[in-house]
């Protein structure tokens, strides 16, 4: 009874759609539906595969890499089996999307075999590290002198190996990278057998930790060695920066568009995010008129920096704002906020450290703020308490909290949570549509609370244009640093920051540009679906929110309940370029 009620309750904003929206029930009809034939593969696909990864623990070792092809391919034929013209459109995205998401895991399985293949030469040994953690995964009982003696005798080999290495110039590095890896897999395989049997098996405790930690230790100066020679090889510039990635070239950033349905190419992008920036110029100089500053906008920006609020009071700045944006959407009824997302949200401060590649806010359920320690330079106290003033500030609450990234991640916890399509554009897009839905109903109050928004906005368009001229190999990292300070007024360490964040941090090559691309596609669908009358914004807002992360394009389909093919292929412009 309890599941009955929960369920009439989700289904009640659907019951009572008024009478405009009659016309558009088929669009959400089947938005709460949580089971289907594909739901069930999803589901004992990620449970499968959770399995796996915690048996086969070892990275990058060939049994590990067999087995998650085998379960791939498992996957991909049960697929075949279901009848896919009897699903409805949400099933057939589970479809298009999962079938996707199995054969991209292939095409990386594949290149992990082959990198490995290549990389052997310099892992001679890794074979007999292999058995041992596999024999230890089933309690045998150990050959324990006979282990100490394999140890001793891999110890000697990679000594020879070193002596090998020193003689090269350098080394290729898919090949160095990948031997780098497979070491680090291999020290997590000792690792494990000793944890097992130290201190219980007698013989095992007499015999082997010695030979085991003293291998272990040699494995980290070979794999340093080995990343040294990879360093060696590779034509490095050095631009000013310090700041090092590696740029992956047009064809892949085509191949990884598609992949994302973004049906747009590079240049295509630099082109709209080309158009919306000129936009931004034109609303900052309005702003900045206002200010009494004419067309400097860069003065009328300094003045709005140096608003920043003294040490220590920023927690309390960022709560009034996150009450501001709260209250303005529940004014407007924009979208459903469960209480209990509203009670768990909570902060943190970052530590200076963190604050090198993450100069600004980061959010979920946990906003992170960037504000000034007592361990930082003046210069650099002073750059980030400018560039995290309460008119910078306000504009980025609401994407890193409610309606932005908090609620996102409070609702995947709890609609349709199979599906684990982890996508940027969904991600990042959602919360800066947010954005631009506020900006138009005016939610800034004062020409200052404008230029805040608009710097973030400026901010989005020049992420894409130097993330993808690096990544085309056509602008350095200094390069995009200068491109932040002068185009769009960044403070220069924060610039600094943010270029390294895109480069070297935990970050995919599109991940910039699903900011504005991605708030785009939500905005051109909201043209689509709320000027036209079809859905309110709350119908609209709560439709998306309870079908979790998948491409935008996809979101699309179910909401206008399109009959998508089988080999569905991206296609929604969504940007009109001209």
């Amino acid at each position: 009874m309890l599941f009955a009620n929960c369920f009439r309750r989700i289904l009640l904003p659907v019951l009572l759609l008024p009478a405009t929206f009659v016309q558009a029930q088929k669009v959400t009809s089947d938005i709460y539906q949580q089971t289907s034939e594909v739901n069930n593969l999803m589901v004992q696909y990620y449970a499968d595969r959770g399995s796996l990864n915690r048996f086969y623990a070892v990275q990058s070792s060939p049994e590990r890499s067999e087995r998650f092809k085998k379960l791939q391919q498992d996957y991909l034929q049960k697929l075949q089996q279901v009848k896919y013209d009897q699903l409805n459109t949400g099933s057939r995205v589970d479809y298009i999307l999962f079938t996707r998401d199995l054969q991209e895991q292939l095409r990386l399985l594949g290149i992990e075999e082959k990198e490995y293949d290549q990389a052997k030469t310099w892992l001679p040994f890794a074979d007999s590290i292999y058995v041992m953690e596999k024999r230890r995964r089933r309690g045998a009982v150990p050959d324990a002198q006979g282990m100490a003696t394999e140890l001793n005798n891999i110890y000697n080999t990679v000594a020879g190996l070193q002596q090998t290495l020193a003689k090269e110039k350098g080394l290729d590095a898919v090949v160095g990278n990948r031997a780098v890896t497979a070491i680090r897999g291999m020290q997590d395989a000792l690792r494990s057998v000793l944890d097992f049997y130290n201190t219980y098996d007698p013989a095992f405790t007499w015999w082997v930790p010695q030979p085991s930690r003293r291998l272990d230790s040699m494995l980290s100066v070979y794999a340093g060695a080995i990343s040294s020679k990879v360093r060696a090889s590779m034509p490095r510039q050095d631009d000013g920066s310090g700041i090092v990635g590696k740029p992956i070239g047009r064809d892949e950033l085509i191949r990884q568009l598609q992949l994302a349905f973004i049906p747009y190419t590079p240049e295509e992008l630099v082109a709209i995010a080309n158009k919306e920036f000129a936009w931004c110029d034109a609303e900052m100089l309005k702003a900045s008129k206002e200010m009494g500053f004419g067309d400097n906008w860069k003065a009328a920006l300094e003045k709005v920096k140096n608003t920043y609020v003294p040490e220590g009071k920023q927690p309390e700045t960022i709560l009034r704002l996150y009450n501001e944006s709260i209250d303005f959407i529940k004014k407007h009824d924009l979208v459903t906020i469960p209480a209990l997302a509203e009670e768990t949200w909570r902060m943190t401060m970052m530590s200076p450290r963190q604050q090198l590649v993450s100069p600004f806010f980061l959010g979920g359920e946990v906003i992170q703020i960037a504000y000034p320690t007592n361990t930082m330079d003046y210069e650099d106290r002073m750059m980030s308490m400018r560039g995290n003033n309460p008119h910078f500030s306000r504009a980025t609450v609401h994407h890193e909290l409610i309606a932005g990234h908090g609620l996102q991640q409070f609702m995947n916890e709890r609609y349709k949570s199979y599906r684990r399509f982890n996508n940027p554009f969904w991600t990042e897009g959602w919360a800066l549509y947010w954005e631009f839905i506020l900006w138009d109903m005016k939610f800034p109050q004062s020409p200052e609370d404008r230029v805040g928004m608009l710097f973030w906005r400026m901010h989005r368009c020049a992420r894409i244009i130097f993330s993808l001229n690096y990544h085309l190999g056509t602008w350095t990292p200094q390069q995009c640093i200068d491109f932040l300070v002068d185009r769009v007024g960044h403070e220069r360490a924060n610039a600094e920051g943010e270029v390294r964040r895109s480069f070297t941090g935990n970050y995919g090559p599109l991940y910039q540009l699903a900011y504005m691309m991605g708030g785009q596609q939500f905005y051109a669908l909201k043209k689509e679906l709320v000027d036209s009358g079809k859905m309110t914004y709350k119908q609209f807002h709560d439709a998306i929110l309870h079908e979790n992360a998948m491409p935008v394009e996809m979101v699309r389909a179910i909401l206008t309940n399109q009959a998508l093919p089988k080999d569905f292929t991206s296609s929604w412009r969504f940007y009109p370029l001209k």
